[in-house]
């Protein structure tokens, strides 16, 4: 079996433990297809770990997409001056909050990329979280010795080559899907408690009126335009009246980020598959974590 690739980003929800799972589903739906559209790529665990031919890779945070776009254009240059950041002396708070202020004042998007890789890896819990005013205000995360993810980052600059990457809102990448592709779609989860939401990774956030339409848009994605369509979320019984038109399963997971290390507890996670209605919509057994 081929050894898995991780993300170079820590990453809140990240997929890494689930891309098998995930694999299995895009290849069922559609083994011809040659692109995979991914509207929340967040930290493209399912990209460097899948086999097509293209990618149009998303996320409405433009820090993300500008990071990937540097490390594709430039992989050398990009990976050779963020490591010189990486040293003890840049591992303390007095340090981390100096280039926090620089990352949010700074306009130049190679600075801002080398910053945020920074943030990433020094900061807490690998959260990406910003205020109203869009001002990112993650402290500091008190780890030993950050792990500089230079292997992990010539792999991704290397895959992206096949990438096309976007910052859009996810309404406006339906429109940009070609023929013979396959969409996944992992948003921002529903919370399962009022203070359970790690949804603002970008100004503006992601909301259940937002949901909703992503639904509607898988179902017209399939029903009308022939491309399968999953999402992932929380297993709630909202999720499940919002994805009613698809073919779901559920999958036992850990929680990968949690404010509390005790609370890192197995939760359900909603597999929503939304195959075009030529195609049967056959269950895939679910696989125990």
């Amino acid at each position: 079996m081929q050894q898995k690739s991780r993300a170079f980003l820590k990453w809140a929800g990240g997929k890494y433990s689930l891309v098998d799972d995930i694999n299995a589903r895009l290849n069922q739906a559609s083994s011809h297809a040659d692109t995979l559209v991914e509207p929340f790529v967040g930290a493209g665990s399912v990209f460097l770990n899948s086999d097509f031919k293209h990618y149009i890779l998303n996320d409405i945070n433009a820090d993300l997409i500008n990071l990937y776009k540097e490390l594709r254009n430039s992989p050398d240059e990009f990976i050779g001056d963020a490591k010189k950041l990486f040293v003890d002396l840049n591992n303390h708070p007095d340090a981390y909050y100096e280039y926090r202020v620089q990352f949010n004042q700074s306009r130049d998007v190679y600075e801002r990329s080398m910053l945020f890789l920074y943030m990433n890896r020094f900061g807490y819990n690998g959260l990406c979280r910003y205020n109203l005013k869009g001002i990112f205000n993650v402290p500091f995360g008190k780890y030993k010795k950050p792990y500089f993810p230079e292997k992990e980052m010539y792999f991704f600059a290397e895959k992206a080559q096949q990438a096309t990457f976007t910052c859009l809102g996810y309404d406006d990448v339906f429109k940009l899907v070609p023929n013979n592709a396959v969409i996944y779609c992992d948003p921002p989860y529903v919370p399962l408690s009022k203070t359970a939401s790690f949804t603002s990774y970008a100004k503006g956030g992601f909301n259940l009126d937002d949901q909703a339409n992503l639904a509607n848009l898988a179902e017209k994605a399939a029903f009308e335009n022939n491309t399968p369509v999953l999402i992932s979320n929380h297993d709630t019984v909202w999720t499940r009246k919002i994805y009613s038109q698809a073919s779901l399963d559920q999958i036992q997971v850990k929680r990968t980020i949690s404010p509390k290390g005790g609370t890192r507890n197995k939760v359900g996670e909603l597999m929503a598959m939304y195959l075009p209605l030529k195609q049967p919509q056959h269950k895939l057994k679910a696989q125990k974590r």
